[in-house]
């Protein structure tokens, strides 16, 4: 992006620029300073009818968190960047060589994947101890199905195209539906009696082992997290963008540690939530937050474009709203 004097954003950080760190779990390090705002100006890019204008927005994913912070200002908006999970393998990764001993051995029939991270992974745990090659034609030797485009990509790179495919918001409820369709259509693809291998969630009724490869943790750095939670709760936050379920599990976890889970709740309730789709606004709405919106498609890009065509309006009627007492 090109600096200029016609727009701002707005960078959390401690001690630098936020750091770029590698979802979603669609069911289921501590420490830092004190972070301070850094003022910097980008050129606006967008018509004022069509864009955040000037709304300050934030963006708490991590491992696309310079992509997204990009988009925001691209749509005119101010980003509040503050990355709120990373990426860890497990210790131990038995469940996955077990799934690998187990699918190189003929004993599945079908394997879902639902994560692209959790695929490539899951590749190179598997490559720790047998041949490459060996795993892939395991593959193909089964029924693969993919819960989403992420997954579906990860495989087409060693040569796999999934059977089935769960189609958009690409949730379980989705996959399941997919399933079931599938089966009917062709008794081979059926889940009855199916020895089935799932990247880290289950199916019901069928045999099955779940091999997760990799989980989410918080961020090393937290300055940045602390300073815009305390922002949300100073209702300095006019828009909140989630892509996933994660970032608002880490959200409230951190919030809590500051004694301020009712003041953010209170400063998301007064500016507009953006879920990225189904699975992430379920768990918004556990931590007692309702999304506003959600994309007509499940793609950061879609996201970020649809909240700023809406988000001046939303948030007009709901602070209207709070103010009248509705």
């Amino acid at each position: 992006m090109e600096e200029d004097d016609s727009g701002a954003v707005e960078t959390l950080q401690s001690g630098g620029h936020p750091k770029s760190v590698t979802g979603n779990y669609p069911m289921a390090d501590r420490g830092g300073s004190v972070a301070c705002l850094r003022l910097k100006r980008f050129r606006a890019t967008m018509d004022s009818m069509n864009s955040f204008d000037g709304l300050r927005v934030l963006a708490l994913e991590s491992r696309r968190a310079a992509e997204l912070a990009k988009l925001i200002t691209t749509y005119g908006g101010q980003p509040i960047v503050a990355p709120s999970m990373r990426e860890v393998p497990l210790e131990s990764n038995t469940e996955a060589l077990a799934f690998a001993r187990a699918l190189l051995a003929g004993e599945f029939d079908m394997v879902i994947f639902l994560t692209g991270v959790g695929t490539r992974a899951l590749l190179s745990v598997v490559e720790t101890a047998h041949k490459r090659d060996e795993y892939i034609e395991a593959l193909q030797r089964v029924k693969v199905v993919a819960r989403g485009p992420k997954p579906v990509a990860a495989l087409r790179e060693i040569g796999i195209t999934p059977a089935i495919t769960a189609p958009e918001p690409n949730t379980w409820h989705e996959l399941l539906g997919a399933l079931d369709d599938a089966g009917k259509a062709s008794p081979e693809l059926s889940l009855r009696g199916a020895r089935l291998a799932v990247q880290e969630y289950g199916v019901s009724n069928s045999e099955l082992l779940a091999g997760p490869v990799y989980q989410w943790a918080l961020p090393q750095d937290l300055a940045p997290l602390r300073a815009a939670i305390a922002a949300i709760a100073e209702g300095t936050v006019d828009v909140a963008l989630f892509t996933t379920a994660v970032q608002a599990v880490h959200l409230f976890q951190v919030a809590a540690e500051m004694k301020l889970e009712e003041p953010v709740r209170s400063g998301l309730a007064r500016a507009i939530v953006a879920s990225i789709g189904p699975t992430t606004s379920e768990e918004l709405q556990r931590r007692g937050i309702r999304a506003d919106l959600e994309p007509s498609h499940p793609k950061m890009g879609y996201l970020v474009k649809e909240a700023s065509e809406q988000a001046e309006e939303l948030l007009r009627r709901k602070r209207q709203a709070i103010a009248s007492g509705g």
